[in-house]
């Protein structure tokens, strides 16, 4: 299933007729190689490291003239969204980082969430490709999520108290704090956030 404006289409990232995995790690590592600065300090690098990782069925990507402007994962919290490879990590990374990156991110990345209750979704991996920005790309994302897939609530887990646009974004949609955790106080001053807060949406 698909929606379109004037500018985007939405679709699920196996059905898209053209390679994604690419772009999407451009975005992926626009998006979130602040967090991955251990492994590699260029951009470039850490999005051919991790371009293997999507697991294509549970991501929608927006589209513009065969250009991806943004993604974002929905799961059930079981199956989770990407998938490792050692391997892969280790040609980009070397080998020992690409060991250590293959070790802590499955973790991160791949665990199943604990208790994870019934009939949710997790909006994971929110990211618009920097030509994109302002002009509401994740928010059409996140809306095709809800009204295309099955379940009841949505829950966005982890996001940087500090991160105050994304917040703005996920309030405006409807999503409303439900818990938050404070980090460490030596890590807090290290990565200048205080607490990660979690987010949930129920279906009217």
């Amino acid at each position: 299933m698909e929606s379109e404006n004037d500018k985007f289409t939405i679709v699920r990232a196996d059905k898209v007729d053209f390679d994604v995995r690419k772009q999407m790690s451009e975005i992926f590592s626009e998006g979130f190689s602040q967090w991955l600065v251990f492994f590699s300090k260029d951009q470039n690098n850490i999005a051919k490291a991790f371009a293997h990782m999507f697991v294509l069925n549970q991501f929608y990507v927006a589209i513009a003239n065969n250009k991806i402007a943004g993604m974002t994962a929905c799961t059930n919290g079981v199956h989770r969204s990407v998938r490792l490879d050692k391997k892969e990590l280790r040609k980009h990374l070397g080998f020992f980082k690409g060991s250590l990156a293959g070790i802590f991110l499955k973790k991160e990345f791949e665990a199943p969430f604990e208790e994870f209750p019934p009939n949710t979704g997790s909006i994971e991996f929110v990211g618009t490709s920097s030509e994109f920005r302002g002009q509401g790309v994740a928010s059409q994302i996140i809306k095709h999520i809800i009204e295309n897939t099955p379940y009841k609530d949505y829950v966005i887990e982890e996001v940087a108290d500090t991160n105050t646009s994304a917040m703005n974004l996920y309030n405006k949609l409807g999503f409303e704090e439900y818990k938050r955790k404070p980090l460490p106080e030596i890590r807090a001053r290290k990565i200048g956030i205080n607490h990660f807060l979690s987010l949930k949406y129920v279906k009217r």
